[in-house]
């Protein structure tokens, strides 16, 4: 880490010239730590991984479209996702959410589709924090077991596992069937004559009954299909806050009606019933705020939380990715991270949160190690896939988030985004090329990708719940070119396409890249401004950078244009030239990515040239000789 923040300074200083038992005992060890190299996470949504079935009917049953278990993430499947590039497996959608089956057999009682989202229902709407969606399961029954073999399969090849914890909400039918012992279900102590106690799980409207949202006949739960609990009914007195902030006892049909608010202390009025952190606790570390929180006075949903996190690394995940992290007061996270890392240093905190005004209070403050970095970086840049905006864009973006780069997530795709390959995102998923370089060199930030993303994944089916353009996560529904990929089992892409096939091949060849380039965890300078001020030729939809540290330098370019070559020379300013102490003289380039070709950089009179001709949507990763 010192490292890096040596060179991040050194990227800067050219910017400018231009008592109780402790409850993680027993935690088992993280795998090595990675902070020296580039981190690759590669989201899968659980129940679609493996799914083989090709019907794809709207609302399909899970006989009719079938759903992936657990057992499909075998061996050789865990592999090829470690061949792609990736550190660690983000599954999603693994904790018990409300679904649409009947598993009275196995003690779980019906969730009702009128506070469900689609029939293989939300996995944002947990049901049960101490076990596993029973869908993923070849016996329901030993689904926590099937789970624990796959946490081991991913360890036996070397990768990381990362979980969700949905800190903010609930399913409102929330019911545990599997509280460890001295646990109880959130709600289980409530006072629920008022509408605010420090202590309640959750926020009530007194003398209100919750009543089903007024769903319009396009957007009836499971499409309309008759249910014997689809009645427009829902029993829940008094009626709870929604999981977004909806005081309304009848929420609409745009609230997160299927969840409830979890409280943590915060009055309706914005008063926090807990200890705040002292000034200058931004610049203390993790093991000084685990300190702070010691012997302190907590709502009780602190406890509960902790104590969820704290199953779960027993179980032997490596870390978490918390969803809508900003809806939740930084100062639990100061007390929630910090006894994580106390249990294990090597934890992995991923966060999501979409307000830049917070992100360093959620990183310093909060603990998070990486953060979504969605509404700077990937809408800027999403713009620029689109042709809305010139590349220079990114050089505001990067110039911002300098001091904390290494703490923002990259990506193009996840399971809230659509899918690059979808008419509402560019329409062709070779536009995600240049994308994909640029957001996985620019910095030392650690890269996402979403399976299916490698292969072109278009997400066009109509599964049921909310609209196509991304891989639906409320129902049953294959993925085609995924699919295609899978082979039915194989895992060896032996069905997809010639293009999806070199597709595949790009992600493989620019992620194991990037995980083995220290100079992509070294300095960083843009050379936009200087090339599009020298040269009338340089493109506004080239985006063209260097990376350097000690033993390896590069130049980056990416070409975000769909038509055309272009053809221009590309400048080496005099500070980037004296920071890699060349003399006059010509230097060799070598392409890392198209075959090794060699470009030829000179250098007269402390600035450098190189003449370079760039093809539709292609990018360059030159490595000084």
């Amino acid at each position: 880490m010192r490292k890096t923040i040596l060179c991040v300074l050194l990227s800067l200083s050219i910017w400018a010239a231009n008592g109780q038992k402790d409850p993680s005992e027993g935690i088992p060890p993280s795998l090595p730590n990675e902070a020296n190299h580039k981190m690759v996470i590669y989201q899968v949504f659980t129940r679609l991984f493996g799914n083989q079935k090709t019907l794809n009917k709207p609302w399909g049953t899970i006989e009719e479209n079938g759903v992936g278990k657990f057992a499909d993430f075998t061996p050789k499947a865990i592999r090829e996702i470690k061949a792609l590039g990736a550190t660690h497996i983000w599954f999603t959608g693994v904790l018990h959410h409300d679904v649409i089956r009947d598993y009275k057999a196995f003690g779980i009682s019906e969730d009702d589709p009128d506070v469900v989202k689609g029939r293989a229902g939300s996995p944002y709407a947990i049901k049960d924090y101490y076990n596993v969606d029973p869908d993923l399961a070849v016996d329901p029954t030993k689904r926590l077991d099937e789970f624990r073999a796959i946490i081991k399969r991913v360890h036996a090849q070397g990768l990381k596992v990362l979980i969700d914890i949905v800190p903010n909400h609930v399913a409102r039918n929330y019911h545990s069937i599997f509280n460890p012992p001295g646990e109880k279900d959130f709600g289980a102590e409530d006072d629920k004559k008022v509408v605010y106690s420090k202590n309640n799980s959750f926020y009530y409207l007194p003398g209100d009954s919750f009543k089903v949202p007024a769903f319009p006949p396009d957007a009836r739960p499971l499409g309309g299909e008759k249910h014997p609990l689809a009645d427009g009914k829902f029993s829940e007195f008094p009626a709870k806050w929604t999981g977004n902030g909806s005081r309304l006892a009848q929420p609409r049909i745009d609230d997160w009606y299927e969840t409830v608010k979890i409280n943590y202390g915060v009055s309706p009025e914005g008063h926090k019933d807990f200890e705040t952190l002292p000034e200058g606790f931004d610049r203390k570390s993790w093991e000084q705020h685990y300190s702070f929180w010691s012997g302190k006075d907590v709502p009780l949903t602190w406890k509960k939380f902790r104590a969820i996190a704290l199953y779960w690394m027993h179980e032997g995940v490596d870390g978490f990715r918390f969803d809508m992290a900003e809806m939740v007061p930084v100062e639990f996270w100061s007390y929630l991270n910090s006894t994580l890392k106390h249990a294990n240093p090597s934890v992995t905190l991923v966060a999501e949160v979409y307000n830049p005004d917070l992100y360093r209070s959620y990183i310093r403050l909060g603990k998070m190690d990486y953060l979504y970095d969605k509404v700077a970086f990937y809408d800027s840049l999403k713009h620029i896939m689109q042709g809305k905006a010139p590349a220079i864009r990114l050089v505001k973006v990067q110039t911002d988030l300098a001091d904390i780069e290494h703490h923002m997530l990259h990506f193009l795709e996840n399971h809230d985004e659509n899918r690059i390959a979808s008419p509402d995102f560019t329409g062709n998923a070779q536009k995600g090329k240049p994308a994909l370089v640029v957001s996985a060199t620019i910095s030392t930030a650690p890269m996402l990708i979403y399976f299916g993303q490698e292969v072109g994944e278009k997400g066009a089916e109509m599964a049921g719940f909310g609209k196509p353009g991304r891989t639906s996560i409320f129902d049953y529904i294959g993925v085609p070119a995924h699919q295609r990929w899978m082979n039915g089992g194989a895992f060896d892409g032996g069905k997809l396409n010639v293009e999806e096939k070199a597709l595949r091949e790009f992600y493989k060849k620019v992620l194991n890249f990037t995980r083995s380039s220290p100079a992509l965890m070294g300095s960083y300078l843009e050379l936009q401004h200087v090339n599009l001020n020298l040269s009338a030729r340089y493109p506004a939809t080239q985006f063209t950078f260097a990376r350097w540290c000690k033993g390896q330098h590069l130049l980056i370019t990416a070409s975000f244009d769909p038509e055309k070559d272009h053809d221009f020379v590309l400048t080496l300013p005099t500070v980037l030239v004296d920071a890699w102490k060349l003399k006059d003289g010509s230097y060799s380039l070598i392409d890392q990515l198209n075959g090794d070709q060699t470009q030829t950089l000179n250098v007269s009179h402390g600035i450098g040239s190189v003449h370079l001709t760039v093809k539709p949507l292609e990018s360059l990763i030159l490595s000084l000789k």
